[in-house]
């Protein structure tokens, strides 16, 4: 059985996800709303993220190694990473608080080195695709494994227009901002397939972000 999938993604008026400031305080409150059982996150967003907020990655500590303790309402994180993204940053994304613990998805063609790096700490990992990522087998894997109901995607374009591609995005959840990118526009959708939606929800927030929920048809 497959979670109700949700796309959440704070965008410029002319759809772009980058080059421009988003406002993270009404983005991660309206994530919240959803109150979703697990995130997926893309392993380049992750990674963009940690840069963003890190002058330089902290060393690892011997608590990094160790299963954190954390309240079991809060959603695992699970990152597809086949490329090793992640390796060397991952304590980084598990030091969250607001995160009960990071899972990892691999595929069969993820190097031996980085599945010994994830078993060394701790991590649960996933084999599920040859190649890439079995999108739809690992949302299966959520749901049945970790119990998720509901997933929250907060993920670049690739990830977004793989899910949306595929079928597999239930809501389309955008917090639009009073931008036009432009020139620089990285557009949120470029490499989706045509797609009717329908609006369930549009709130407006600070007279200026809008926010619009989207379910697909």
């Amino acid at each position: 059985m497959l979670p109700k999938v949700v796309l959440h993604n704070s965008v410029s008026l002319d759809g772009s996800l980058t080059n421009f400031e988003p406002n993270l305080q009404v983005h991660y409150s309206l994530a919240g709303r959803f109150e979703s059982d697990a995130h997926l996150v893309g392993s380049n967003t992750m990674k963009v993220g940690v840069e963003l907020f890190n002058v330089s990655v902290p060393l690892e500590e011997e608590s990094d190694f160790k299963k954190p303790k954390r309240d079991p309402n809060l959603p695992y994180w699970f990152i597809p990473d086949t490329k090793c993204v992640l390796m060397g940053i991952l304590h980084t994304c598990r030091r969250l608080e607001y995160c009960r613990d990071v899972v990892v998805l691999v595929s069969e063609q993820t190097s031996q080195e980085y599945v010994e790096h994830l078993v060394e700490r701790n991590y649960d990992y996933h084999v599920v695709g040859k190649d890439h990522i079995d999108l739809k087998r690992a949302l299966s894997l959520i749901s049945e494994k970790y119990g998720a109901k509901t997933v929250l995607v907060d993920a670049g374009r690739i990830l977004g227009n793989l899910l949306l591609n595929q079928g597999l995005v239930d809501e389309i959840s955008l917090l639009v901002h009073p931008v036009i990118v432009g020139t620089k526009s990285y557009n949120i959708f470029e490499e989706v397939n045509n797609l009717n939606l329908e609006l369930i929800k549009n709130e407006t927030f600070d007279k200026n972000l809008v926010w619009l929920v989207y379910r697909a048809k």
